[in-house]
Formats: C-alpha cells, sequence, structure tokens
C-alpha cells in the first residue's frame, strides 16, 4: 500500500500576496482521492518530529532559537516566511512524515511526502522557505539507527540542494546528487556529491538524457540500500522561478526514471515533493498528482 504523509498544518497560512503557493498542499490530496488514485486509507497524519531525532541534524544554537521564536530578523528574512509557532510545528510535522515515511518505504518499497524537500536548511540556519531538512534528517536517523549504510539523495528541485551538500559534506555514507539550474537560486551553491547544473531553457530530451545515464551510474556504482527523491516541479517551462522548459510529460517521465531505477533493484524509496510554483495552479497540481500516479502504476 502507498502510504502518504499529510497534515492540516501542511497548508499553513501565510500573509496575502506570499508567492509560496500554499495551496497545494491541501489539492494535491484532494485532486487524488476525487479521481480515485488513492483512497483515504492511503494517508496518514504525522506527528511532530522530536528534538532528539532532529539534533543528529541540526545544531543545538539554532534549534533552540528556532523552537523559541528568538531568531533574528535577519534569520527569518533569509527564510522568507514570517516566524510563527504554526510554522515551527508544520516544519516538524514535516520532518516526522518523512521519518514515519522510511518505516512505509522498508515495508512496501516506496512511501512519500505532500510536503517537504526542505533541501536549503542547512545544519544552522533555515533559508528559501526551509527551516529544517526533513531529508537529511531522515537520512542520519537511519545512518544513525544502522538502518541503512548508503543513502542516495537524489535531488531533482530546480534549485541546488545546497543545505543538503551542507550537511553531509563529510559523511561517505549519504551520497547527495542534485540537478539544478545553473544560473538559478541559491547564488552561492554548496558542493554536492554530483552537481550537474542545467542552462537556462533545458528542455525534455536534454534533461532526461542526463538524469538517465548519471543515475545509471550513480545507482551501478554507490549500490545504496535507501533512496530519497526530492521530486520538485519547478523544472516546468512555465514555473515562475524556474527557468528550464521541461513539459508536464517530460517531468513525468522524469519520475518514472527514479522510480524505475529504484524499483528494480528493490531499493526502499521516500519521495518528498519539493518546490513548484507554475503560474497556473492547476498545471502544479497536475504535475505534482503525476508523482504518486507514477508511484501507484509502477509498484501496486
Amino acid at each position: 500500500m502507498l502510504k502518504i504523509a499529510f497534515h492540516p498544518l501542511y497548508k499553513h497560512q501565510l500573509p496575502a500576496g506570499h508567492r509560496f503557493p500554499m495551496e497545494k498542499y491541501e489539492l494535491i490530496p484532494e485532486q487524488l482521492l476525487y479521481e480515485g488514485s488513492i483512497q483515504q486509507s492511503n494517508l496518514f497524519e504525522p506527528d511532530k518530529l522530536g528534538r532528539e531525532t532532529i539534533l543528529l541534524t541540526h545544531k543545538k544554537d539554532y534549534l533552540d532559537r528556532l523552537l523559541s521564536l528568538t531568531l533574528t530578523e535577519k534569520e527569518i528574512r533569509r527564510i522568507g516566511f514570517p516566524l510563527s509557532q504554526q510554522l515551527v510545528d508544520r516544519c516538524l510535522h514535516i520532518g516526522q512524515g518523512t521519518l514515519d515515511c522510511t518505516r512505509y518505504a522498508s515495508e512496501f518499497g516506496i512511501s512519500m511526502n505532500i510536503a517537504g524537500g526542505t533541501h536549503h536548511a542547512h545544519s544552522d540556519f533555515g533559508e528559501g522557505f526551509c527551516l529544517l531538512n526533513d531529508q537529511a534528517m531522515a537520512a542520519n536517523y537511519l545512518i544513525h539507527s544502522s538502518k541503512a549504510k548508503q543513502i542516495l539523495i537524489v535531488d531533482l528541485d530546480v534549485h541546488q540542494g545546497n543545505g543538503t551538500a551542507e550537511i553531509f559534506r563529510n559523511e561517505p555514507r549519504v551520497f547527495t546528487f542534485s540537478m539544478h539550474g545553473e544560473k538559478n537560486f541559491p547564488a552561492r551553491k554548496d558542493k554536492s556529491d554530483l552537481d550537474i547544473a542545467l542552462p537556462d531553457g533545458a528542455n525534455d530530451d536534454l534533461y532526461l538524457g542526463i538524469l538517465q545515464s548519471n543515475l545509471a551510474t550513480i545507482m551501478q556504482n554507490l549500490k545504496p540500500d535507501f533512496v530519497f527523491y526530492n521530486a520538485g516541479v519547478d523544472v516546468l517551462a512555465d514555473d515562475r522561478l524556474g527557468r528550464l522548459a521541461m513539459s508536464i510529460a517530460g517531468c513525468k517521465m522524469r519520475d518514472q526514471i527514479v522510480l524505475a531505477a529504484c524499483k528494480s533493484g528493490n531499493i526502499p524509496l521516500v519521495i518528498s515533493m519539493g518546490g513548484g510554483y507554475s503560474k497556473k495552479l492547476s498545471t502544479l497540481i497536475e504535475a505534482h498528482a503525476n508523482t504518486y500516479r507514477v508511484a501507484q502504476e509502477m509498484y501496486f
């Protein structure tokens, strides 16, 4: 059974005019339920992630000030969201959701979090709408509890996973692979184990060819026993922040490539949704929904 993390707090209330599309977190499960791609039993509501697990990844000083809502104005501006208790609670539920997904992925082969992919959060600061790094925290939990020996993080959000790269800079048991827009945020990019920077306007053919060959090589050489996938859909041509030129069909094929590589190797896979800022909300929901449809078609 495909188990999907979803919590009502995922749809956080932001000030009017904020460009981050929080509506998608409510609309994605509604669309999937409406069309019959999932049932209510596929969804589970995660609790809050515990402090001990967070501290495997994030520095104590940063975590204490985040939880007590005492970050500086400069730190809050760097995150991009107004800081509130509800926002902090949201990121704790997201973190636990991705962690819970690791258990379901081990049982069923794949599991998904409707939110997450918060890859700009570094060990000691938040950035780019990311407070805590959900996939990094889950990966560190698996490593420290000896539930995985070699983890691969496939980050296909259009923005480089700089926080993830920093967190695992000196951790050989976690391999970070980021394919992203060369000229996109962040301006200063941390070094992943493998970074592939794409030119503005990269289309389906270019993107998918590069992904397929590189992912096959990584899988063959690394032989991971657990994979995390950041499936941001801000690679689409109509994305307000993306600068690439992929179609919805190409984005779906991207998902198929990643899922097929994991399924063929019988490697547990956890997917977080990552970014997406399409001009049309319907386009955004369709692209995200395709990832769930592909998971159902290929695994169940």
